[in-house]
């Protein structure tokens, strides 16, 4: 007996899981991406394994029509194009409906990012509680080392090497690298672990070696990072649309901006893919312009 979608969609999403080693918020992408498409089937009263083009092309239209951006109707596309591959490997289906279906075109939107001085401010309002000293910890592991939001939470104590000034991330897909701490960051993580400490003892939480806590002692969440982050960004008066990714995006451009190769930043940020890293040169452009206007003699 074939297994319906649904069977299908639950052993692809077990295999991104187990085998791939997809974080949780790249599997709440693809369950989105593959109800959406589960939805589309049940309207039309669909069956997965014989899409014909047509209602294909009808599915991508929808997305369109559900006023998603860009970005997303492309993750969408990606998602199911990938959920057919599986399909097809492991012999469940011979076709892919979806092969032939093309991104669609986009313009890439220069990221929002954080100046220096914003940065400065929000450490700045941090004080020396417990809570404090760990969101100081929090904004400079982001801004120092240019790691995702679920890298830093997923860090663990014997990942630092404050010696070296340096930690070990586990990134997408399992592969872990290693990052640079600055002195600044390397010296709040030596204040911070006592009090970690201190804190797991007061609460008895078990423990799991999670660098950065919750006030209760367990390892912060996502939500919980971005919740500290909007805190700040609210007391400090920023406008514009900041959330844990603003500090990645900043490190990328910062470091550019001061000289580092593309090559170089693209490593430290565990792109697979150098085009990913190349919307940040975007970014540098008003410092290409200075040095333009600086050196060439008819540039002022």
């Amino acid at each position: 007996m074939e297994k319906n979608f649904a069977e299908n969609r639950s052993n692809y999403l077990s295999y991104l899981r187990t085998v791939r080693k997809l974080s949780d918020n790249s599997i709440r992408a693809y369950t989105h991406d593959l109800q959406l498409l589960e939805d589309f089937l049940e309207i039309e009263k669909l069956n997965f394994e014989n899409l014909e083009s047509k209602k294909v092309r009808t599915f991508v239209g929808n997305l369109g029509r559900k006023k998603l951006n860009e970005s997303s109707i492309n993750r969408v596309i990606s998602s199911v194009k990938s959920f057919y591959k599986y399909c097809i490997r492991y012999d469940i289906l011979e076709i892919n409906p979806f092969a032939h279906v093309r991104s669609i075109s986009s313009t890439r939107k220069i990221p929002d990012v954080l100046s220096f001085a914003e940065i400065g401010k929000m450490i700045e309002l941090t004080d020396n509680t417990f809570p404090g000293i760990r969101d100081r910890v929090i904004l400079e592991l982001l801004y120092s080392t240019g790691c995702r939001v679920s890298e830093l939470t997923g860090l663990k104590v014997k990942d630092l090497n404050l010696k070296k000034r340096m930690a070990l991330v586990h990134g997408k897909g399992g592969k872990a690298r290693w990052v640079f701490l600055t002195r600044g960051t390397a010296d709040e993580l030596t204040s911070y672990l006592p009090l970690r400490k201190r804190c797991k003892l007061k609460f008895g939480s078990p423990e799991d070696g999670s660098l950065v806590l919750n006030r209760t002692g367990s390892g912060i969440s996502t939500r919980g990072v971005r919740y500290i982050i909007n805190k700040y960004i609210q007391a400090i008066g920023v406008t514009k649309h900041v959330s844990p990714h603003t500090f990645r995006h900043t490190f990328a451009t910062h470091m550019l901006n001061n000289g580092a190769g593309i090559r170089i930043v693209q490593e430290m940020l565990g792109h697979s893919s150098i085009a990913t890293t190349q919307v940040y040169t975007h970014v540098g452009m008003d410092r290409l312009k200075d040095v333009y206007r600086a050196a060439h003699p008819h540039g002022r």
